[in-house]
């Protein structure tokens, strides 16, 4: 048995050969979380915007390639508790597919963080809500009628694993569920999916950043969703960080890009958005 532990004890330590400072360049990957948090006591304020389609039939130069649309906005004050515990809470436009004027709310707590010699990954639990507060449809049949408050409500759970390699790669997956409270006849109330990212740090204010977020379902419904994938390029100041992407999602938050992503790459329905931060020490 003291062989056993001693083995085990060498395997696990191997893994860690960095102290990690920043697994990720921010809190956000693309349009999901990555596993860091804010500092105590920083306030974050964030803007998040993405146009419209850059090619297929609702863009090319009609449309100027997009910037003559907007997808969705986003605003939102983001507050770091303690060194591991954040809060946030934003509003966005929607994209109409199928809800619009979007209030969300998320807690965000950082479990472990990688350290060299004793622990190869960090590890981040999140939890979020959103609710929508566009009128209710006259319509009985559309999921906008609201027959109940509740139904206004959509919910996500996550655990998000990451793990720095050297001082430029780092992974992060994350099993993420779901829940909707209210959904039409050919949909599922609670949806699986599992994410996966990268980032690549060029230099220490310029990175690039993948992400992919994969639906576990039925075949049998859900038959017109696709799966949300994003590409990043950021550039980080002093007390700024600007990211430039191009995803084929329309909205944000979990409870929006994963369950309601229909454009297709292949068919040229993705799109330019950007997010700027600006963190304050209070």
């Amino acid at each position: 048995m003291k062989r056993i532990l001693l083995i085990a004890s060498v395997s696990f330590a191997t893994f860690g050969f960095s102290q990690v400072q920043e697994t990720f360049n921010g809190t956000r990957v693309i349009n999901g979380h990555s596993t860091e948090t804010l500092e105590a006591r920083v306030l974050q304020f964030r803007i998040e915007h993405r146009f419209g389609d850059i090619a297929g039939d609702n863009g090319g130069v009609q449309q100027f390639y997009g910037f003559d649309q907007a997808a969705d906005i986003r605003f939102a004050f983001e507050y770091g508790i303690t060194k591991n515990l954040m809060v946030g809470l934003g509003r966005s436009k929607g994209t109409n597919a199928p809800y619009r004027s979007l209030m969300d709310l998320f807690v965000k707590y950082k479990i472990l963080a990688q350290e060299k010699g004793e622990m190869p990954v960090s590890m981040t639990v999140v939890g979020s809500g959103t609710a929508t507060y566009m009128p209710a449809s006259d319509d009985l049949t559309q999921v906008t009628s609201f027959p109940d408050f509740a139904h206004r409500l959509a919910y996500n759970s996550q655990l998000l694993i990451s793990r720095k390699f050297g001082e430029n790669i780092s992974i992060q997956v994350m099993p993420t569920y779901v829940h909707r409270n209210y959904v039409d006849l050919t949909d599922v109330n609670g949806l699986f999916a599992v994410g996966g990212a990268l980032n690549w740090k060029i230099t220490k204010t310029i990175g690039l950043s993948a992400e992919y977020y994969h639906t576990i379902h039925d075949s049998g419904v859900r038959t017109t969703n696709t799966n949300s994938l994003g590409f990043a390029f950021e550039w980080i100041t002093n007390g700024h960080t600007f990211k430039i992407n191009v995803t084929n999602s329309r909205g944000f938050n979990e409870t929006q890009f994963i369950p309601y992503t229909y454009s297709k790459w292949q068919d040229g329905e993705f799109r330019l958005g950007f997010t700027i931060s600006r963190n304050f020490k209070l």
